[in-house]
């Protein structure tokens, strides 16, 4: 007590306002249920780890002395006893089977949704007040109401706050969460429904309904017109219903729209699930005076019970177990795994993006990433967690480490449930989840879309995580050293990186222009339905076709296409025509070409992006429906770009001035609202970035119509030329750097010289967002920091430029070893997961789910990974 007593007076009380870590350790994912020691949270820096990770090896630790107080943290989850649960009950509560029957809200913690966790269990929590060196633990004493008051006072007060403050993760808790979901519209059609008086009568009695087609009992619908009952849509693969009440709207002339379906029918007939056949509205409806037209036909809603399922409570059993139909293979026993590289992730609301692209990237597929951001024992043994407690939550490297080390180690596994599809108690245990929160929060915090709760486009994710990257990793200094003994040090998108070849043949003189394009990450390929075929079987969808409620199925039941992937490939590099290019050589002069594009070097890993939405002719985002025939192994030897051959005549170098314009304006900064806006509508990053350069950066309705006019370009999914939309410095600039961005941050940012901007746009390549990431992580010192720049620079000038390091080639033949699949109407919404191949199995990675995969959804999938051959079992040395 009197080494407590003497470090006293730095112990701190927390406010709200204040960011307090109780939940977890910042350096892994240790919580205060994890293990008996939970984790220690410091009175003075608010910061919670383990006790191994309370003191770093970071001289920032130096200001809080050789030692420190912590409160120690540790949680137990039990069941609750069945008293509890009686008394629960008294409180108009309800027992978890009752309310699992009941459920009739798509939500957990809320009212008509399902119970919540701390329903069934209650936490056991203990505390104490620890001391603790950079030797480990010195002294530790229990800390309760009994003995709270034998601490000095500032050590209780500050011990309190943090226990019972609401913490860092409280805004992103799921304790009551809902999916979210259009409203139903109601039906232009049920006021002047036609009637038609046949006599018609529906029986009250449910085992009297049959579809009076096929003789079917289940799934049916009653037509409100005409009386006639029917079986609901087939689905793809010949399941479902009978499809009989469709077929009879389409019969009857198509004069019958409104449908309900039999058994959702009660006195509140708000429960009964309405659906309009109608081609204006095809989808789910509200029809206000439906029981008066139930009456007509006999049907007295006064006493009725619900004998099926409505659409509401199938979806809410499908979330109970965040297990969709098509996630879970078309209903397939699938098998549960868990261990180094099979460690779920919780899903923090609408995270799945995210946790489908962490699991392709660090979970130990891509060997290199595990290597660099893997800790063999999932703790401490990385370098990269040197930091200070008080940074780490911050820091991207740290971060990544952490999650990578949890998905590679299997530290945080539980044990195996015995199916997939149903969770024991252990699933939703505290102790084996692993909430990525901070990772989160430290790659979207700067982002306009992807620091908000809502879906994302995984694609674009994908591509921002490695820019962020890339970034953190440049700038690590000693910290990431190569590990093949090299001075620079190789960046995760080099594994991703390839740069392709634009042959460009003049068509006045047949003269030939070879040019380079910058390094891509993902290669995005647009799906050729001109070639698409009809298989004489069916094969089996991703997603399970819904009943028709859903609004969501096949609207005309026909078979999907299938487009090849080598028609999509071929798509990608067969050569197009380009109209008016002003040719330097020709004086100036306007003449069409045909270009054609090749790889330039083949990347170690592949990523393939499908473009699977377009813009419907209403400007709404839609998807193809379409299967994909990608093989497992592929081979793009003859996309390989030769460069000049000997016999082709080449445009003269020395007229080269720029290519298709003598001069080109300085490129606007691309505003990211707008630019996730168009990619929301299917469109990719390139193309997108394309169009708000065409039209000034932030213009939407602008930049649509500018892709509409120019979305058949061969360029159009090409990268911008580095350093602005032409490529070339601006004329009127000694400094080479467009005075527009420069102005643009000055004015924004408000507290920066235009001399300083400047400066860092320059060492930026002219990117915006990285000058200011740049500019407000050197404010400690900036003059300091831009003087060593403009050294740098100049000291590069005056001597030979440094090469690059050269991007990685070998044989184009790849190995599918990845699938990031998406469920819903556009990338913006609905669910994501991923498949990895792990030990030659395919493995689904459904968020905190992961099970052997039967049927991985090959056809359907929105990105594919694929690694090199010649690489396989050879991670590069130098990660």
């Amino acid at each position: 007590m009197e080494e407590i007593t003497k470090l006293a007076a730095k112990c701190r009380v927390a406010t709200p306002h204040d960011t307090v870590t109780n939940s977890e350790c910042v350096f892994t994912f240790h919580s205060p249920y994890t293990t008996d020691l939970g984790i220690v949270v410091n009175l003075q820096t608010f910061v919670g780890t383990i006790d191994e990770m309370a003191f770093t090896k970071s001289d920032d630790d130096a200001a809080l002395g050789p030692s420190g107080l912590f409160v120690r943290i540790c949680k137990k989850r039990v069941a609750k006893t069945p008293q509890s649960n009686d008394a629960a009950m008294e409180e108009g509560q309800q027992d978890n089977n009752t309310a699992a029957t009941t459920a009739t809200k798509l939500g957990v913690g809320v009212e008509g949704g399902f119970q919540s966790d701390s329903d069934k269990y209650e936490t056991i929590s203990t505390y104490s007040i620890v001391l603790i060196g950079k030797e480990g633990v010195l002294a530790e004493l229990p800390y309760n109401d009994n003995t709270k008051n034998d601490f000095p006072m500032l050590v209780s007060q500050s011990a309190d706050s943090i226990i019972h403050h609401s913490g860092l993760a409280v805004q992103q808790d799921l304790s009551a969460w809902e999916l979210d979901a259009e409203p139903k519209p109601v039906s232009k059609y049920a006021e002047n429904l036609p009637f038609v008086e046949n006599g018609v009568k529906v029986s009250p009695t449910p085992s009297d309904w049959k579809c009076e087609k096929s003789g079917d009992n289940q799934n049916l619908w009653v037509n409100l017109s005409d009386g006639f009952i029917g079986g609901g849509r087939k689905n793809w693969d010949g399941s479902g219903g009978s499809n009989g009440a469709l077929d009879h709207f389409i019969e009857t002339g198509e004069k019958y729209p409104l449908v309900v379906k039999l058994g959702t029918i009660t006195e509140d007939i708000s429960t009964a699930d309405c659906y309009s056949y109608a081609k204006d509205e095809d989808g789910p409806v509200k029809i206000p005076n439906l029981k008066e037209l139930l009456e007509k036909r006999g049907i007295m809603v006064a006493g009725m019970q619900k004998t099926v399922k409505s659409t509401a409570e199938l979806e809410v059993e499908l979330n109970a177990t965040y297990a969709f139909d098509a996630i879970t293979e078309k209903g397939a026993n699938l098998i549960p795994v868990a261990g180094p590289g099979l460690q779920g992730l919780q899903n923090l609301g609408n995270s799945c993006y995210m946790n489908s692209v962490a699991q392709m990237l660090f979970s130990g597929t891509i060997a290199e990433l595990s290597c660099r951001y893997g800790a063999s024992d999932g703790v401490t043994s990385n370098s990269l967690l040197e930091v200070s407690p008080t940074n780490a939550s911050n820091d991207l490297l740290c971060q990544a480490t952490k999650l990578s080390s949890a998905l590679t180690s299997g530290l945080f596994c539980g044990p195996v449930p015995d199916s997939a599809e149903v969770s024991d108690s252990s699933s939703s245990d505290p102790k084996h989840r692993v909430a990525p929160r901070m990772f989160k929060h430290v790659i979207g915090h700067d982002h306009v879309d992807f620091k908000t709760g809502q879906q994302q486009d995984a694609a674009q994710y994908f591509q921002y995580l490695l820019e962020k990257l890339d970034r953190a990793e440049l700038g690590a200094g000693e910290r990431l050293k190569s590990k093949d003994g090299s001075d620079s040090v190789l960046t995760t998108s080099h594994l991703f990186s390839y740069k392709t070849e634009s042959r460009l043949v003049c068509e006045t003189d047949q003269l030939i222009k070879y040019k380079e394009s910058p390094a891509e990450t993902m290669l995005s390929l647009r799906i050729p339905m001109s070639k698409a075929t009809t298989p004489d079987v069916e094969m089996p969808d991703l997603k399970k076709q819904k009943s028709e409620e859903s609004g969501e199925e096949d609207k005309e039941k026909k078979v999907v296409p299938t487009v090849t992937f080598e028609a999509c490939l071929d798509e990608w590099s067969a050569s197009t025509s380009i109209d008016d290019l002003r040719w330097p050589h020709l004086q100036n002069s306007i003449s069409s070409a045909t270009t054609r594009s090749r790889f330039v070097n083949f990347p170690r890993y592949l990523l393939v992006h499908m473009q699977r939405y377009e813009i419907g002719d209403d400007w709404q985002p839609r998807k193809i429906e379409v299967n994909i025939d990608v093989p497992e192994e592929i081979s793009l030897q003859e996309l390989k770009g030769t460069g000049p051959q000997e016999g082709e005549k080449l445009v003269p170098e020395e007229t080269e001035g720029g290519g298709e314009a003598t001069s080109a304006p300085a490129a606007p900064t691309i505003d990211e609202g707008a630019l996730g806006q168009l990619m929301d509508m299917g469109f990719t990053m390139n193309g997108c970035k394309r169009a708000l350069t065409a039209v000034g950066g932030s213009n939407v309705e602008a930049a649509m119509n500018w892709v509409f006019e120019h979305s058949t370009d061969p360029d159009f999914n090409d990268p911008l030329p580095e350093g602005g939309a032409g490529a070339q410095e601006s004329a009127s600039s000694d400094s080479g750097v467009d005075e527009g961005v420069v102005m643009s941050l000055v004015e924004n940012l408000g507290c920066f010289t235009v001399d300083q901007v400047r400066a860092v746009v320059k060492h930026c390549a002219g990117a915006a967002d990285r000058a200011a990431d740049w500019l407000f992580s050197h404010m400690d010192d900036l003059d300091g920091a831009i003087a060593a720049l403009e050294s740098s620079a100049t000291a590069s000038a005056s001597s030979e430029p440094k090469s690059k390091t050269p991007l990685e080639d070998g044989e184009g033949k790849y190995s599918l070893v990845g699938l990031v699949s998406h469920i819903g109407k556009n990338t913006g919404s609905g669910h994501y997961v991923a498949h990895l191949k792990k030990d030659g199995k395919w493995v689904i990675f459904n968020d905190e789910k992961v099970a052997l995969s039967k049927d991985p959804p090959v056809q359907h999938a929105y990105m594919y990974l694929f690694q090199r051959n010649d690489t396989a079992g050879s991670p590069h040395p130098a990660y």
